[in-house]
């Protein structure tokens, strides 16, 4: 059933779109005037045959019956000079034909009276009918510039997005050149998981917004984030998915640490659980219960080292993701999991991190 209103929604906005484009091309046959005029000659002589032959069937007092169709529909599609000349030659052939005394052009006062009440008529349908398409052809210009500022913006804000990812990336690259410069082995490591979360920073940055400007869902934003988190991988016979409520986001402030939180997950979970395996499973969840957003890394590994303490950690990715945790207003664990492996959960309190 959701599906048909949605299909019918579509329809609709298909055929407004429709409607909308062919009320746009008005008035019809703007470069061939003369093709226009001809046609607008035309259906006076159609509006005259159907007066003449339904002549008996009319009451008398209704000589532009057939004649004020003709006038509208010639300024509808060609325009206001088309529609005055064909308002013209309606007038006329009403006046010779269909106004007593017939087959004459007769100025008596009640003929003068219908001329004019016949002008006023016409005067004000081309009116309007002309105010209408002005107005249209302003409103489609309006829309094209419209059209070109929010594609002027979109490319904008995508060329934003990539210059600010690039150049946090390329600072982690800077910090990679120099690491290879330092001889002192830990500062070479701080060197290293520097240089490695800018440059996992850049591509969060990168993923983290459409090309609209509209932000990711969580769901899509962390399956391509794993994605690219395991593009090289060395170990192919490691199993990765997602698990993540669709339609969820969060505010940057919140999105970020979150993407940051997971990625550490990851990356502790090949360092040291799969270490000495090949083959393994590891599964990222993402879900909201009883306004609690809660991300878990769950991995079949090699599980806890012995007396191991999180907040006692001296690992920087682990105090990374404590001082993240605690900036988020987060709650965060790493246990062992029921069997094997290691679960990584992250608790944010959904109003903490919710987009308003």
């Amino acid at each position: 059933m959701i599906a048909q209103e949605n299909l019918t929604q579509e329809d609709v906005i298909g055929h407004m779109d429709a409607k909308r484009r062919i009320f746009e091309q008005l008035p019809l046959l703007g470069e061939r005037r003369a093709l226009a005029y001809a046609v607008a000659l035309l259906l006076p002589a159609i509006a005259w045959w159907i007066r003449w032959k339904l002549d008996a069937a009319f009451p008398p007092g209704f000589p532009y019956l057939t004649f004020f169709p003709a006038v509208i529909i010639s300024s509808f599609l060609f325009g206001r000079g088309p529609g005055t000349l064909s308002a013209i030659v309606c007038g006329l052939l009403a006046w010779y034909f269909f106004i007593p005394p017939a087959n004459s052009f007769d100025l008596a006062p009640r003929t003068l009276v219908a001329l004019g009440f016949y002008a006023g008529v016409v005067a004000v349908d081309i009116g309007l009918v002309d105010a209408m398409q002005r107005a249209n052809r302003r409103s489609s210009r309006l829309a094209a510039e419209q059209r070109q500022l929010a594609e002027r913006t979109e490319l904008l804000f995508s060329e934003l997005q990539h210059r600010v990812s690039n150049n946090i990336q390329m600072v982690g690259a800077m910090l990679s050149l120099q690491q290879r410069q330092v001889v002192d082995p830990i500062a070479r490591m701080v060197l290293s998981d520097a240089s490695t979360k800018l440059q996992l920073i850049g591509r969060i940055q990168r993923q983290l917004y459409a090309t609209t400007g509209e932000q990711v869902p969580l769901d899509i934003f962390l399956r391509d984030l794993m994605a690219d988190l395991f593009a090289t991988d060395t170990k192919p016979g490691i199993i990765h998915r997602i698990e993540a409520v669709s339609g969820l986001r969060l505010s940057p402030d919140a999105a970020i640490p979150l993407a940051l939180i997971m990625a550490e997950g990851v990356a502790n979970a090949m360092e040291h659980g799969f270490a000495d395996r090949e083959v393994g499973q590891l599964i990222v969840t993402l879900t909201r219960q009883d306004d609690v957003i809660a991300l878990c890394v769950i991995d079949d590994g090699a599980g806890l080292p012995p007396g191991f303490d999180l907040q006692g950690s001296n690992s920087l990715g682990l105090k990374l993701v404590r001082s993240l945790a605690k900036q988020m207003g987060a709650q965060l664990s790493v246990e062992n999991g029921p069997s094997t492996g290691t679960i990584l959960r992250l608790s944010l309190p959904d109003g903490k991190g919710r987009r308003p």
